[in-house]
């Protein structure tokens, strides 16, 4: 006589089963062109993320450019010169805000990335059928809201002290979205690069920090010795900010057509790096 055990291991499959193993598995969705569903949702994501923390992310590099205000115009009102014609409050200010679009367009994707990657989150971007075109756009862009957002409010928050305007808008706002676009790939790139916060810290106290206060920040690179002079030429954050000071108070201490060069092929040099070394993976597949 078989045992129960015997029958239930010759017992044919029941209708349920049988359906479940003739089922076929479901054709996954294809995109014609980009994927722009998984973009702006990335896209989002990134927004959301500085957001949330806006305290950190917005009000403090505001407090921050305030402070130099004061120091710099407030408590020394009177002992600074005019420079090239413009009153240096006038002259400083359009500085302080673009310096506040780097150091932000460059924190946010950089910070993103190696949060990513430290907490092991990083799937959650790879999984889905998003292209490397489509990831380094999504990070990139997310960098520049940020930057510029960040830019529009310290624009805000400084103009009580230097009731700047425009001299040539245009100029204004394409230094200003360059500086965020070059950051946030340069950022991106130092993100997937880093293995840990210290590293993102020593590019930005040794690298970004030097780059900007040594690129006319402050003063005029006019003033300055005829090597710094040259070296500055090389120095792409002096176009972003001699160019960006140029659309608000129409004095340039350099050539603004070659700044729109330069930049905008720093811009799609970075931009096709941050594609090459996504799609191989480095530093978030190997």
């Amino acid at each position: 006589m078989p045992c129960m055990t015997d029958t239930l291991l010759v017992a044919p499959p029941s209708s349920a089963l049988r359906a479940v193993r003739s089922a076929t598995p479901p054709t996954p969705r294809t995109y014609q062109g980009v994927n722009w569903t998984g973009l702006k949702t990335l896209y989002l994501k990134e927004v959301r993320r500085f957001w949330k923390v806006g305290m950190q992310t917005v009000a403090a590099p505001v407090v921050t450019t305030l402070l130099y205000m004061l120091i710099f115009v407030v408590a020394m009102k009177g002992a600074r010169p005019v420079v090239g014609g413009v009153p240096f409050a006038q002259f400083v200010a359009p500085g302080l805000i673009m310096m506040a679009i780097l150091n932000n367009a460059f924190a946010n994707a950089s910070s993103s990335l190696i949060q990513a990657k430290i907490m092991g989150t990083a799937p959650d971007f790879l999984t889905p059928p998003l292209s490397p075109f489509e990831l380094a756009a999504a990070f990139s862009l997310g960098a520049a809201t940020r930057g510029v957002f960040v830019g529009v409010v310290t624009a805000a928050a400084v103009w009580p002290f230097a009731h700047f305007g425009f001299a040539h808008l245009a100029a204004a706002l394409y230094f200003g979205f360059a500086a965020s676009m070059l950051m946030g790939f340069i950022g991106l790139l130092t993100g997937l690069w880093a293995e840990k916060f210290d590293h993102l810290a020593a590019i930005t106290n040794f690298i970004i920090m030097p780059l900007t206060f040594l690129s006319g920040t402050f003063y005029s690179i006019t003033a300055l010795p005829a090597a710094f002079r040259t070296a500055a030429a090389f120095n792409p954050f002096f176009y972003l900010i001699d160019g960006f000071r140029y659309g608000f108070v129409g004095h340039a201490d350099g050539d603004v057509a070659i700044g729109v060069a330069y930049t905008s092929i720093l811009v799609l040099m970075l931009g096709v790096a941050s594609w090459l070394v996504i799609r191989s993976g480095w530093r978030l597949k190997s």
